[in-house]
């Protein structure tokens, strides 16, 4: 028998890293409370510390949009794979050029594309897909508050609903490499 519904357990699933950094800045502050020409210091180094994590979970949190798509995503060695029931491929990190969220038949997709011109698509619910996010950050350039933006539901729509005809939107594109699309 479970104590906790299955809605609620959900949500604290959610929010865990955000629960655990918040943790460590009031661990933080409460050193910081105990005064001290020591315990000063660390403890609000510790709550900073705590502070940035809680910023970072919060932003990894909005990004995960659930696993509701077929497949899944791996990210392992600077390499992206996706693997569908009837799509899939490989990407490699530093070959990168450019990522757009498009939308096709109602979903939305990641569309990453390389220097040589092959690009994959990625639904931004699939499993696993919660890993791109690291992946995104260390991009050079990448605003990640324009990535977090475009994923927010559509105003007027309901959830994640995509509005039909909505144009690909490029996130980001690295500087001064990729194949000319003229």
């Amino acid at each position: 028998m479970d104590v906790i519904r299955e809605g609620a357990r959900q949500a604290l699933w959610r929010w865990r890293e955000v629960g655990a950094a918040g943790a460590v800045l009031l661990a933080g502050l409460w050193v910081a409370a105990q005064g001290g020409w020591v315990l000063v210091p660390f403890g609000l180094l510790v709550a900073g510390l705590g502070a940035g994590l809680a910023v970072q979970a919060w932003r990894r949190m909005r990004f995960v949009q659930g696993a509701d798509a077929p497949g899944i995503v791996e990210v392992d060695e600077g390499q992206i794979s996706y693997m569908g029931p009837q799509l899939g491929g490989f990407v490699s990190v530093p070959e990168l050029v450019e990522v757009r969220l498009v939308a096709l038949r109602g979903r939305r997709l990641w569309r990453l594309k390389q220097a040589d011109g092959q690009a994959l698509l990625v639904p931004v619910d699939a499993a696993g897909a919660e890993g791109l996010f690291d992946v995104f950050a260390t991009l050079p350039g990448m605003d990640m508050g324009a990535v977090l933006a475009a994923l927010e539901p559509v105003a007027g729509g309901s959830g994640r609903a995509v509005v039909a005809g909505e144009v690909a939107q490029v996130l980001w594109r690295r500087a001064g490499r990729g194949v000319s699309t003229l």
